[in-house]
């Protein structure tokens, strides 16, 4: 099915014949449909606005929005959201991200742990305000008032109590062992449901939500965030106390790697469906996300050819080499991304709290829900099928484990 987003087809990737490019001719090269919006006026709604959104990044938007109306809104694709940034804190969490949840748009995520961090703020009803930038950064911190650019809020009250209440919930039994994020948020998020039923808030918690829905959430770099500060806090107590036999928590991201990667491939291999990724920003959060392709095929030796499609959302530049700004295009070059794929992906470059927002009222006006995949359910039942197709298909398995047996000997 192809995409109504107003692109000539011509443009969706070169033809090329003896290695040489086929350039369109005129009237292909203007056959895209005429730019001639309609006024706006007090009643136009917001499909009308971004349908008629023709050119520059407007236009990438527009591209976005029908990309997740033709494709994503398919059964049988299964969406991966990355969040990188400071998004919870802007109150995305409730306004967009917990809708498109709710709407079946999302599968799993992947999140810097600061995001999931000031998630717990909401949950735990602790306020955060509308502020300014143009403050005094020293006068704040010595009235005990913390900023991130315009929003405020409380050190003691919402940072120092978020802390205290978050080490009380990491002693409980439940954390005491090894795992990853995946499993840590689904039991951070079943604590976070029970606050907001006290609160009465509504649903306000990412994690909260994730912990209903089913929705596994993975954050690769578990130690980068205050989260993860408390977690070593604790252990340092533990072994300062001689208590480290009864506190256990241990944040393997080994296993969040093959947990995401069996996501992928069950999605692909089993159940023969097809995968997109919306990638909100980018850094280690997008990169964990589409790490998965080159996991199945370069290192598990599995055959596979990349994500189906993809939407980023990103401020950050792609001639400066960094992964945040890196195109779907580059991507493909890793195996990331489907390469007879490209057309089907989109790349705008906007402001994050501007354009998700806009988009998720898109999607949620054109679009019926889909039914949840509650893929955290299948944890066990995905690995199970990655380590079937592992071992059938790694040419090196005999010979590592030849190497394992013998250097432990």
């Amino acid at each position: 099915m192809q995409i109504d987003d107003g692109i000539p087809n011509i443009w969706r990737g070169k033809k090329m014949r003896n290695k040489k490019a086929v350039c369109p001719s005129k009237k292909q090269y203007l056959s895209g449909k005429r730019i001639l919006p309609e006024p706006i006026s007090g009643r136009t709604n917001i499909l009308k606005i971004i349908d008629n959104m023709d050119a520059y990044n407007g236009g990438r938007l527009r591209a976005a929005c029908h990309l997740l109306r033709g494709k994503y809104s398919q059964e049988d694709v299964t969406i991966g959201l990355s969040l990188a940034g400071a998004l919870t804190p802007a109150g995305l969490g409730p306004s967009a991200i917990i809708p498109l949840m709710n709407h079946g748009f999302v599968d799993w995520i992947s999140a810097t742990g600061a995001n999931m961090y000031h998630d717990l703020h909401f949950a735990f009803n602790l306020p955060m305000h509308r502020g300014s930038h143009l403050v005094d950064d020293a006068d704040l911190r010595k009235k005990g008032v913390t900023r991130i650019y315009d929003i405020l809020f409380d050190y003691e009250d919402v940072l120092m109590e978020t802390d205290r209440r978050l080490r009380r919930i990491l002693v409980r039994p439940e954390f005491q062992k090894e795992m990853g994020t995946r499993e840590f948020y689904h039991h951070l998020g079943k604590v976070m449901n029970e606050y907001e039923r006290k609160n009465r808030l509504g649903e306000v918690s990412i994690l909260a939500a994730a912990y209903r829905k089913g929705i596994p959430v993975f954050t690769s770099s578990p130690g980068d965030s205050t989260i993860g500060m408390n977690v070593a806090g604790l252990e340092l107590l533990a072994e300062a106390t001689g208590l480290r036999h009864l506190f256990r928590l241990k944040i393997n991201p080994s296993i969040d790697v093959n947990d995401s990667t069996a996501i992928i491939l069950n999605a692909k291999r089993y159940e023969h469906g097809k995968t997109g990724v919306i990638l909100i920003g980018g850094g280690s959060p997008k990169n964990f996300m589409l790490q998965t392709e080159p996991q199945i095929q370069e290192v598990l030796m599995i055959p596979e050819v990349g994500q189906d499609y993809d939407i980023n959302i990103t401020d950050a530049r792609p001639d400066t080499g960094g992964l945040s700004g890196a195109p779907p295009s580059e991507a493909a070059s890793w195996g990331k991304i489907d390469p007879t794929k490209i057309e089907e992906t989109v790349t705008a470059y906007l402001d994050v709290t501007v354009a998700f927002p806009l988009m998720v009222a898109y999607v949620k006006q054109t679009t019926r829900p889909k039914k949840q995949k509650r893929l955290y359910d299948r944890g066990g039942e995905l690995h199970k099928k990655l380590i079937k197709s592992y071992l059938k298909n790694n040419r090196e398995v005999e010979k590592l484990k030849k190497l394992i047996l013998r250097f432990s000997a």
